[in-house]
């Protein structure tokens, strides 16, 4: 009788150790350093996205944050490979509108199920895109590139990589009764490398890398895909001046996987919310051609149910076939 009360108090104890060691873990989350995983390369825009809040949360989290480039397949070997981890709040995807919507009507085969297979926290901000082209092109703004464009089918080439650049490609080419040809690239700042190098002609780069190419007098630019111009660019047109309902504006989330801790989530949804409100923080993302544009875990999941199905409209009228 007494060696089956010590057994059961013995078990109890080691319940009562598990469980506070389960609620200790859950008050002190991050307790060791994040993994954010980037699903396209350096110095995409998705990348300072990644790595300016990657800084801003590891100050406020008491926490390190590695950041990791998995570029290629549109954003999907990343994101698979954060779908994969394990859901404790430590791998996490610094997403766009390319990994968890577009893709399902660009390509064929998904590695995943971009509202089953992760867990939203919340929205970051959102970029126009840019027309940009090489100095070869013999365009003097919008309107001769358009009639550029429709005086050579099939011979512009314009680079595209991710489902932004190339659903602006694309959609631009069919609004204006055109017709581009498109050349994949694991990323837009390959694309712009082979651009300036003549092996392309065109880029719809986000506004930050093509900020970049525009100061340094390297390429011509001659529209950006929001419905108004950017601050950034003033006196550059929006597309939709010459082309009636042109609109294209991608945006930057962060998600992880499917299931993770609540309270993980609350924590990360509650200071990325502080970190984007910070005026250094709001700078360098501006200064990157960012406009931040941030919503809560609920919010974004809202976001990316309708953003699935937006997006396999936009592919529709961009005449894309998924591959």
């Amino acid at each position: 009788m007494i060696r089956n009360s010590a057994r059961t108090l013995l078990k109890l104890a080691a319940i009562a150790v598990f469980a506070w060691s389960a609620v200790a873990s859950a008050q002190t989350y991050p307790n060791k350093p994040i993994k954010f995983v980037v699903p396209f390369p350096a110095g995409s825009a998705t990348d300072v996205v990644g790595r300016v809040l990657a800084e801003g949360l590891s100050k406020e989290l008491g926490q390190s944050i590695v950041v990791e480039n998995k570029a290629g397949a549109q954003g999907t070997i990343g994101a698979g490979e954060v779908k994969n981890a394990a859901a404790d709040g430590y791998t996490l995807l610094v997403t766009t509108s390319t990994t968890q919507a577009a893709v399902v009507s660009l390509l064929k085969k998904v590695p995943y199920d971009p509202i089953k297979d992760f867990t939203p926290i919340g929205k970051i901000a959102t970029t126009p895109f840019v027309l940009i082209t090489n100095d070869k092109v013999p365009a003097t703004d919008l309107k001769s590139f358009i009639a550029y464009v429709k005086a050579n089918p099939g011979k512009v080439r314009f680079g595209q990589g991710s489902s932004g650049s190339w659903v602006s490609g694309s959609l631009f080419a069919s609004m204006i009764g055109g017709d581009m040809q498109m050349v994949p690239y694991k990323g837009i700042p390959p694309a712009i490398t082979d651009m300036l190098g003549g092996s392309i002609e065109v880029v719809f780069a986000d506004l930050g890398n093509a900020q970049a190419q525009i100061k340094g007098g390297k390429v011509k630019a001659f529209g950006v895909t929001s419905t108004r111009r950017a601050p950034q660019l003033p006196d550059l047109p929006a597309i939709t001046e010459q082309v009636p309902g042109y609109e294209l504006v991608p945006w930057f989330a962060l998600v992880g996987p499917a299931n993770m801790p609540k309270d993980a989530v609350a924590k990360l949804e509650s200071t990325m919310k502080k970190v984007l409100a910070m005026p250094e923080v709001q700078a360098k993302m501006n200064g990157a051609g960012l406009d931040i544009d941030s919503t809560d875990a609920a919010g974004l999941a809202k976001l990316i149910d309708s953003e699935v199905k937006r997006w396999g409209q936009l592919t529709k009228a961009a005449k894309i076939e998924a591959e």
